[in-house]
This record gives structure tokens, C-alpha cells and sequence, in this order.
């Protein structure tokens, strides 16, 4: 499969999303009620198959370490930028962040990840990665952002696994990976047929998020201007798949490694930061926008990488 055919599903179930809200096929609040589902029900149990059929042993720690060091640079980059560069307020601050440095591991990466590294291994501690460690500090800045006082609360924030599906899934994917438990058929089944709506809906809602009716009334923020969707591609395409080469480089990593690092470090913004900013009233317009600039200006940035390190 090209990179280009891997692109084309992305492309077509967000067209269809912006489609069916333009023909009123779904209603009004057709992206609200789609990125509930997926927040809620649809990718919990993805994560939570996902992370509990992963093995934790045998983690690559310096390749990770320098996705981890691209990834952590690049989101605080677009965390202070969203402040100092365009006003934005401290709710909107994590999901600018996250639109510039939170890649799309799943429904993308796989594909890129198969066609140009030959396996999905590494993309696998990718995705532990950003599950386990980003998201939770992502999330932990909303939640404090929805509270009234803007408090940091030691009881809210320790309660928030469980008041989160996201995290809570996630929690307990690796703790049955790390047990070695398993769930009966017919739970497994079930959480299966959910996990696989989890994509097509987030993007359909991406897709109706893009429509400008259902975008006036779930977002009512001052709309993403072109300089900032400018920054975040920047950000994402460019900063974060270089900075990830340097720290490759400085790790010492082998080639196949450094190609590892680089491509997924070159992914575009994953969906998961407009399902979260929706969920969260947050910055919907900064996300959704990045989602399909960033999806559709990778394929450039991807083939570059396979091309120069393959």
C-alpha cells in the first residue's frame, strides 16, 4: 500500500462527515453527539485492547526516549506559543499544544508505519507513550481549566482515572497486559465492535466539525486564524520530526532506529485533540483545522523521511 492510499481513508470519512452535516443527513448537533461517543464508549475500548494485548517488556529506551524528547519540546513550544504568539487563554493553551506535537499513532501511523518501517513495534511504545504519559498531562490541564476557581485540586486530580474513560481504559489495559488477564469472550467481543467505531466516527465528526452551521454553535472562541494553524503545521511537520532526528543522533541511534523516531515523529496531528477540545469546550476550532492541514501537508514530510533515511 502507498502512502498515499493510506491517506485517502482519512480523507474521504471527513469529507463524508462534512457532507452529511451540509445536507442535514445527521442534525445539528451531529459532532457533538459523534465525539461524546467516541470520548466515552468508542475510544476507551480501543485503548484498552489495544494496551492490554502490548507486552511491557523488551521497550526500546533510547528510541523512545527520542520521540519522547521531539514530542515533550514541541507541545511545550505550542503551549507557551498559543499564549505569547495569539492571547490564548489557559484552557485552549493544552489543546494548542497537543495540535502540535500529539501524533496520529492509530489510524494513520499504523499504515505509514507497516509501509515504510515494515512493522508496527515501535509505533506500539509510541502510542503506550502518548496513552500513558502526554494524554493524562493534556487532560489534567482541561480538567483544571473546567473547574470554576481554575484550582489545581490534589482530590480532583487523583480522581480523574476515574472520571475519565480515556485515562481509566488506559489504567486498566496495562494492568491486564502486566497481569496477563484476560476478559470473557463475549465482553472482548463487545468492546471489539465498539473499538472499531472508534476512528470512523472521530472522523466523521472532524468532518461535521468542519461545517460551518454545527462549528458556530459548538464553538463559540474566537475562530483559528491562519498564522496559528501556520505555527502548529510548522510545528508539527517540520520541528518535531527535526527534533527527533538531533536527539536520534545524539542517542546514537542505528539507522532503522532513526528512521523509527522520524517517521513517527512526522505523523500529523492525531483526531483525539479535537475529540478532546469538543469534550472539553476548548479550542475546537484551533483542532479540528490542524487535523486536516497537518494530515493533508504530511504525506510531504513522511515521504522526505523515508526517502533521506530508508
Amino acid at each position: 500500500m502507498s502512502l498515499v492510499a493510506a491517506f485517502v481513508p482519512i480523507w474521504i470519512l471527513t469529507a463524508v462527515g462534512y457532507a452529511a452535516c451540509r445536507w442535514g443527513l445527521l442534525g445539528d448537533a451531529a459532532a457533538s453527539v459523534l465525539g461524546r461517543f467516541v470520548f466515552h464508549l468508542a475510544m476507551p475500548s480501543a485503548l484498552f485492547l489495544a494496551l492490554s494485548r502490548m507486552p511491557l517488556s523488551g521497550l526500546a529506551g533510547r528510541p523512545l526516549l527520542a520521540f519522547g524528547i521531539s514530542t515533550a519540546t514541541v507541545i511545550g513550544l505550542g503551549w507557551v506559543g498559543a499564549s505569547w504568539l495569539f492571547g490564548r487563554t489557559s484552557g485552549e493553551r493544552p489543546i494548542w499544544g497537543m495540535a502540535a506535537g500529539y501524533v496520529n499513532s492509530a489510524n494513520l501511523g499504523i499504515p505509514i508505519a507497516t509501509q515504510v518501517l515494515g512493522n508496527v513495534s515501535f509505533l506500539a511504545e509510541v502510542v503506550l507513550l502518548q496513552v500513558l504519559v502526554v494524554t493524562p498531562v493534556i487532560l489534567v490541564a482541561l480538567d483544571r481549566h473546567s473547574d470554576s476557581a481554575g484550582r489545581v485540586r490534589v482530590a480532583r486530580i487523583a480522581s480523574l482515572p476515574v472520571r475519565n474513560p480515556v485515562i481509566l481504559a488506559s489504567l486498566l489495559g496495562v494492568a491486564f497486559s502486566a497481569t496477563g488477564l484476560h476478559l470473557p469472550s463475549a465482553a472482548g467481543a463487545s468492546l471489539a465492535l465498539l473499538s472499531g467505531a472508534a476512528v470512523p466516527a472521530a472522523l466523521v465528526a472532524l468532518g461535521a466539525s468542519l461545517h460551518r452551521r454545527a462549528l458556530s454553535q459548538a464553538e463559540p472562541a474566537e475562530p483559528a486564524e491562519p498564522g496559528e494553524l501556520a505555527v502548529i503545521t510548522a510545528l508539527k511537520l517540520v520541528a518535531q520530526p527535526v527534533i527527533a532526528y538531533a536527539a536520534g543522533l545524539a542517542l546514537h541511534l542505528s539507522p532503522p532506529q532513526l528512521l523509527a523516531v522520524v517517521v513517527c515523529a512526522g505523523l500529523p496531528t492525531a483526531q483525539n485533540t479535537f475529540i478532546y477540545g469538543q469534550e472539553y469546550g476548548v479550542g475546537e476550532a484551533v483542532a479540528n483545522r490542524a487535523v486536516v492541514v497537518t494530515t493533508t501537508l504530511s504525506l510531504a514530510t513522511l515521504t522526505a523521511a523515508a526517502t533521506l533515511l530508508g
